[in-house]
């Protein structure tokens, strides 16, 4: 709470006298100007029909057009400032000259490419198309680790940042003082002098109420880098665009990825919302250097103190001896024509045959997804979601709650996680695909954050996270439709936050 006392304190001016500004101006207008009335509901109008003939999901241009017509000028606003899909790309140019002055290129070699189209011609067109939009090569599998809670996580990223001999990159949502993070640091301290090169970026917004300037420049007194993404300094478009990865590189031998963040309750050092059920993984070789290189090119567009890519990279090596499967790791930027994971997901769903498993912490669906689902299961597919069973956002938990009645009715499966919170992200689908990072199934992360996610395919990670998901749905319990509030009330209720879901 001190933490956002002292940000609001710090943000509230530049606030003010935007809000100031922009009352100063209308007032200018209104007298300078004739007709204003008549000019703003033009301008509403204009603003309106945009959205109208968007690409966007029908409840996401319905909220907006209810928004603006009710309130003209607040309504445009708003949208101008959160609702517009390509708010990000002011970010997106800094990425982008990232990765242009980084010149990097991985492909998929033409042998893997050959495998996979024999194995499953559509899959391996969907992840080359994946690989080829993203940069992104699809390798061989080499060794992993399949964490099913944090707390088995957190002594190998330990043991791993004990190991480091050149790098230690970390990029994390949330970032909060605690055993978790001071653990790290400790280590991390050490190893800048040994000459260990240690960076950490971190998501303002995520972590505005456990982390503030003043730890940056902490461990910038220990010689440890640190830089906060999109930092919240006054309202601006890209606000909304928040950097949700996960990830912990060590000398590109080892990563980690999945859902954890580094703060206590993910580990269950700290007890917020009952049991905290979340997952993760290692990997090394080939395919952990589209990771490294995720890191490099969010690093280098954001900060002045550039990574070189030729002191930390290996070569990619296509070394059939490990041939373990096959994984592509991406990630997804708010500013793409295509909305990569919703694209991917959609596609997995379509096509499967069997079952379709997903761990999210927040569902909350648009009207295309839904349907998806809805007919799988009417299909006979095994489609079955586990969501927490105890909120950590109860009125997101309450829009989740509201899909999970009609999905419930069309024959998907929904289980709640009765020890405590889940916050596991990942998708199984039919016996030997599954995807595992940082995604949940709500707007937020499918549109608006920067998120990295790895699929993998004949992979024996399919049978650790498989295993892993019967076991949850063990520990939870089945939700039946009458169990769901269904009075008049609480359905006006639900819709109308459904209505506005985008902007939680």
């Amino acid at each position: 709470m001190k933490k956002i006392v002292k940000r609001i304190l710090l943000v509230l001016p530049a606030v003010i006298l935007q809000i100031l500004w922009y009352v100063v101006l209308f007032a200018f207008i209104k007298d300078k100007i004739p007709f204003i009335s008549e000019l703003l509901t033009f301008m509403a109008l204009f603003f309106v029909l945009h959205i109208v003939n968007d690409q966007s999901q029908s409840s996401y241009k319905m909220m907006w057009v209810l928004l603006i017509m009710t309130f003209p000028v607040l309504g445009v606003c708003l949208y101008i400032i959160a609702g517009k899909n390509r708010t990000s790309k002011n970010l997106d140019k800094y990425l982008t000259k990232s990765k242009e002055e980084l010149n990097y290129e991985l492909k998929t070699s033409e042998q893997v490419q050959s495998e996979l189209k024999e194995k499953n011609l559509h899959l391996s067109q969907t992840l080359n198309c994946l690989s080829n939009y993203c940069g992104s090569p699809i390798t061989y599998m080499k060794n992993y680790i399949y964490y099913p809670l944090g707390d088995n996580m957190f002594p190998d990223m330990i043991r791993a940042v004990k190991q480091a001999k050149k790098f230690i990159y970390m990029e994390y949502f949330i970032v909060e003082e605690g055993r978790f993070y001071n653990s790290l640091i400790d280590i991390f301290k050490e190893k800048v002098k040994e000459g260990v090169d240690v960076r950490i970026i971190y998501d303002d917004v995520g972590s505005v109420s456990t982390y503030s300037f003043s730890n940056v420049k902490e461990l910038e007194s220990y010689g440890i880098k640190c830089i906060p993404f999109n930092p919240l300094l006054t309202i601006k478009a890209q606000l909304n665009n928040r950097d949700h990865r996960k990830m912990l590189i060590v000398d590109n031998e080892i990563g980690f990825s999945g859902g954890v963040n580094i703060a206590d309750e993910y580990i269950n050092e700290k007890e917020r919302f009952g049991h905290w059920k979340d997952i993760g993984f290692c990997i090394d070789g080939d395919a952990l250097n589209h990771y490294t290189y995720m890191f490099i090119e969010m690093w280098n567009a954001f900060s002045k103190d550039k990574i070189q890519k030729e002191n930390c990279l290996l070569p990619v090596l296509h070394n059939i001896n490990y041939q373990k499967g096959y994984v592509l790791s991406y990630y997804d930027s708010p500013a793409k024509d295509v909305h990569v994971s919703r694209s991917l997901l959609m596609d997995l769903f379509h096509n499967a045959n069997k079952r379709v498993w997903i761990y999210t912490p927040y569902l909350i669906l648009d009207d295309s997804m839904m349907d998806c689902l809805s007919s799988l299961a009417f299909r006979g597919v095994d489609v079955r979601i586990m969501v927490p069973a105890i909120p950590d956002k109860k009125v997101v938990y309450r829009i989740s709650l509201s899909y999970c009645k009609s999905l419930i009715e069309a024959g998907v499966k929904i289980y709640t996680y009765t020890p405590g919170f889940l916050h596991a992200k990942a998708v199984l689908i039919d016996d030997d695909i599954c995807t595992v990072g940082t995604v949940n199934l709500d707007y937020r992360s499918l549109y608006l954050h920067y998120e990295c996610n790895s699929v993998f395919y004949q992979c024996d990670i399919y049978n650790d996270v498989k295993k892993d998901m019967e076991d949850t749905m063990e520990k939870s319990h089945l939700l039946q439709k009458n169990e769901i509030k269904n009075s008049w009330f609480y359905n006006v209720i639900n819709e109308v936050l459904r209505l506005f879901s985008p902007l939680l």
